[in-house]
């Protein structure tokens, strides 16, 4: 028979924890590394503690909880996510699979069952990345693909670095952040999308997540005055932006059956309504499980700006900032996902997520797998979004059996 937690239990538990930088509109407030995301690790700690978990904190403030196993030498299976938050996000978004982790320990606790290896809980830092850029930082100089000394230069709009803000809250550990051997990782998220609600599903099982890449870009034109200026002797850097706007709506239209394209960011000088807009700086991401579909929308879109520049007579500049390959993770992983929610008679499928999670980068050091829970109206990163607690619970029992039968796994041989 499959194991299940207490719902109530880790209802209350989530109630409690979201009264940390809570909004009014029923959503939270934690940014990573502000005085909320402190007090959040600090209860993460204690609540660690009260279910027995050995408690690091280590070099990237990376919040680890682990529970021993029989044979405590093998790797351990990871669980976890984050509980850093957009700017007036949701309650939902990383904390479940962070509290559903903990909720498995306390679930194994009450049975009396040791597993074969140790189990972690981990609560990565920099998830979300509306403080410091880029996105999944701790697991990214976790997994290596960033440097500790380039997290830690990185500024706020204050500002602020990482590292000095990391060091005021008290979660600079001593650990070193860097790879190290895991059985597997885990994690529980809400899916973010439409997919499973509109398919009438509970468990979304993760294939593979979209490989993306991101451009800044900016056109230089001359401000003039919005009334006396002929429109033929116009430089508009607004215009031309409008234009490449355009044709990204245009490129994922046409450049692949997945592909998605967003222009997310604007900053326009001197934003005053009656000069003609001089200096435009904006931002481009594309999106595809397919990397050849992404890099040929990066050229496309490339092509676009110049063209737009050409065409208004000004100048302009795009630079990649990112660019991350698509990723698909492990089969014997997905498989136990798969498992544990037909074990449970949830009704499931597979899919892929367009979204970047710290599984991506824990995918380059160790079998990785995601359980994915319905987001109502495919709604995330905002105050508004909402999963049927029912979903959730759901989604904790599959992580929880997927995770004993990867950490009752025997070595090869035994």
């Amino acid at each position: 028979m499959p194991r299940t937690i207490s719902g109530e239990r880790f209802r209350d538990r989530f109630d409690r924890f979201n009264e940390i930088g809570a909004t009014e509109r029923g959503g939270v407030n934690r940014p990573t590394l502000s005085d909320e995301n402190a007090r959040a690790r600090d209860t993460l700690v204690e609540w660690f503690e009260e279910a027995g978990l050995e408690v690091r904190v280590d070099e990237m403030g990376n919040l680890f909880g682990r529970r021993e196993g029989r044979n405590d030498d093998l790797p351990p299976v990871m669980v976890g996510s984050h509980v850093d938050s957009q700017y007036n996000g949701g309650r939902y978004d990383g904390v479940i699979g962070v509290l559903g982790g903990l909720e498995i320990v306390e679930t194994l606790n009450d049975a009396g069952i040791e597993t074969e290896r140790p189990i972690e809980v981990v609560s990565w830092t920099n998830e979300e990345g509306v403080r410091f850029q880029p996105d999944m930082l701790g697991s990214g100089v976790f997994a290596g693909k960033f440097d500790l000394e380039f997290a830690y230069s990185l500024e706020d709009k204050e500002g602020n670095t990482f590292g000095e803000e990391l060091e005021r809250i008290g979660y600079r550990g001593e650990e070193p952040c860097e790879p190290r051997d895991l059985h597997c990782y885990l994690e529980l998220h809400v899916e973010q999308g439409p997919k499973l609600e509109d398919r009438d599903l509970v468990v979304g099982v993760v294939e593979g997540v979209y490989g993306f890449v991101w451009f800044d870009a900016a056109f230089t034109g001359s401000a003039d005055h919005a009334g006396p200026t002929p429109m033929h002797l116009r430089n508009d850097a607004l215009v031309a932006t409008g234009d490449v706007i355009e044709s990204v709506r245009r490129i994922a239209g046409t450049g692949g059956d997945d592909l998605v394209g967003t222009v997310g960011s604007l900053d326009i000088d001197p934003n005053s309504i009656n000069v003609i807009p001089e200096r435009v700086e904006f931002t481009v991401d594309f999106r595809s499980y397919d990397d050849a579909v992404v890099d040929r929308a990066a050229d496309r879109v490339r092509e676009e700006i110049d063209h737009a520049a050409a065409r208004e007579g000004i100048e302009a500049e795009h630079e990649v900032i990112m660019r991350i390959e698509s990723q698909s993770f492990d089969d014997d992983v997905i498989e136990a996902v798969a498992d544990a929610a037909a074990a449970l008679d949830a009704d499931a499928t597979r899919l892929v997520s367009g979204a970047g999670h710290d599984a991506s980068y824990l995918n380059r050091v160790c079998p990785t797998g995601m359980v994915f829970v319905p987001s109502v109206g495919g709604v995330s990163h905002t105050e508004d979004e909402f999963t049927e607690w029912e979903d959730v619970v759901t989604g904790v029992n599959v992580l929880l059996n997927a995770a004993v039968e990867k950490a009752n796994e025997r070595p090869d041989g035994e």
